[in-house]
């Protein structure tokens, strides 16, 4: 034999590109990452949702204190009505505690030489 190598054509196979399913084309990297976005994500959710909540009840215990001082301002109102009401002229000329005193028969009157805080304020300074 002569060194010939019979040369056998095989038929021209072309490439098709393969398509591979989304699992196989990402790494083990990829999804560690979009593993990572994804609970970064839901932690942002849940730190916006209880923001929010904190938020709502402050306004809920705000609505309340302001409720409540309201009602004791006009609480407050209210009885200074009724001590204006009691301490007025009428009702003074009218109590019967007042109308139950009598004047005095025979009132005694007491004369000094000077006042008596005069004379108070002349024992303390003696000693």
């Amino acid at each position: 034999m002569t060194g010939f190598v019979p040369v056998v054509s095989l038929p021209a196979v072309t490439m098709a590109p393969r398509r591979h399913s989304l699992g196989r084309m990402m790494s083990s990297s990829t999804v560690l990452l979009l593993f990572v976005i994804g609970a970064l994500i839901i932690v942002l959710a849940l730190l916006i949702l209880f923001h929010h909540n904190l938020n709502a009840t402050k306004g809920y215990k705000l609505r309340s204190l302001e409720r409540e001082r309201t009602e004791l301002l006009l609480q407050q109102e209210v009885l200074n009505m009724q001590i204006a009401k009691s301490q007025s002229l009428a009702a003074l000329q009218n109590d019967q505690q007042i109308l139950g005193m009598q004047k005095p028969a025979k009132p005694k009157y007491i004369r000094a030489a000077s006042p008596i805080a005069e004379q108070s304020a002349l024992a303390e300074t003696i000693p």
